[in-house]
């Protein structure tokens, strides 16, 4: 039995229908903050599989212990945690309490009920302003803002714990940028409030729901000024979750991989693709930078490829029509 935490949210829920539509039993948890329920059902009209559902916070103790009391739990999957770089630089500890106290209760429930088997939702952010593109799993790590530096806490915290216990098989994900949504249109990237991440607000300015996007700096040492990260298709990134949870369900150790394309894209490229896509013009102006931000990041997806037998397919043109089949139809 794997045990998704965070599974209604938009890498969750991708994840989840590709464990199921491979006929693996999953139980997800999630307390709702950044997500809906209405994804479960979204789920089960997808796979046919209606998975169990636990509505709860990894800050409470008792109702964690209780999924663990009543499943017998072999895996975790660990996506839930907040993840709003701009907000983390505002509220410092209110990440730092629910990233890393989360993890810790998690980690602490896991080893009390003996489930030694955890893929950690983890980000590019722990490379920091790293000045070598691309950056491989050994680039140097450091970050850039307090949400980064949550990840990197509990990379650390995975490391000593497999370090202090050698059974333990941990998988460390190092995401790039997600975007895209699900090919039925039912699940995709939908936020609670004004997004903090670049396609769903391109989305709501497409669909009228914002007037314009706000281009966060132009003057990065880039192609045309704005930002470049390596954007990734939603169903890749899911597809591998599964290969990672393949690679460690049989044996232990610790294993650090990148996911993302080894393509770099810049925010003005990602407009135009969409407005090529889709046939929308997209409003936009250009806004002072960000705290937290860095000019350029995209991945060496070697290791990955190498040994995990993994390679993202789908191109970012794919990705913005995706992204617009899902949102369009929101109501």
């Amino acid at each position: 039995m794997i045990l998704i935490t965070g599974g209604t949210g938009y890498i969750g829920s991708h994840t989840a229908v590709k464990l199921l539509e491979q006929n693996k039993n999953i139980i997800i948890m999630d307390n709702l903050y950044n997500s809906k329920k209405e994804v479960l059902t979204s789920i089960e009209t997808i796979t046919s599989k209606k998975p169990r559902f636990y509505q709860t916070d990894l800050l409470d103790i008792s109702n964690l212990e209780q999924i663990f009391q009543e499943n017998q739990i072999d895996c975790v999957i660990h996506f839930a945690g907040l993840k709003a770089v701009g907000e983390s630089v505002e509220e410092p500890l209110k990440y730092f309490n629910n990233n890393i106290t989360g993890t810790i209760n998690l980690l602490m429930t896991m080893k009390k009920y003996n489930c030694k088997k955890i893929i950690f939702s983890s980000s590019a952010t722990v490379y920091g302003t790293a000045e070598t593109m691309p950056l491989n799993e050994d680039s140097p790590l450091g970050v850039t803002n307090p949400y980064g530096r949550t990840k990197l806490v509990i990379e650390d915290m995975l490391r000593d714990l497999h370090a202090s216990d050698n059974e333990f098989g941990i998988v460390l994900l190092r995401y790039f940028n997600p975007i895209g949504a699900h090919k039925s249109g039912l699940i995709g990237e939908n936020p609670n409030g004004i997004p903090n991440n670049l396609m769903p607000y391109i989305c709501k300015v497409a669909k009228g729901d914002l007037h314009q996007l706000n281009v966060f700096g132009n003057n990065y040492d880039t192609i045309d000024g704005t930002g470049v990260r390596d954007y990734i298709h939603v169903e890749d990134l899911a597809a591998g979750h599964v290969k990672a949870y393949e690679k460690i369900k049989d044996v232990n150790g610790l294993f650090t991989y990148n996911l993302g394309t080894g393509n770099g894209y810049s925010v003005l490229q990602v407009v135009s693709a969409f407005e090529k896509a889709n046939d929308i013009k997209i409003n936009y102006k250009i806004a002072p930078r960000r705290s937290g931000d860095v000019a350029t990041v995209y991945a060496d997806t070697k290791k990955a490829e190498t040994e995990l037998g993994f390679i993202a397919e789908y191109g970012i043109e794919d990705m913005c029509r995706d992204s617009w089949n899902f949102y369009k139809n929101l109501r």
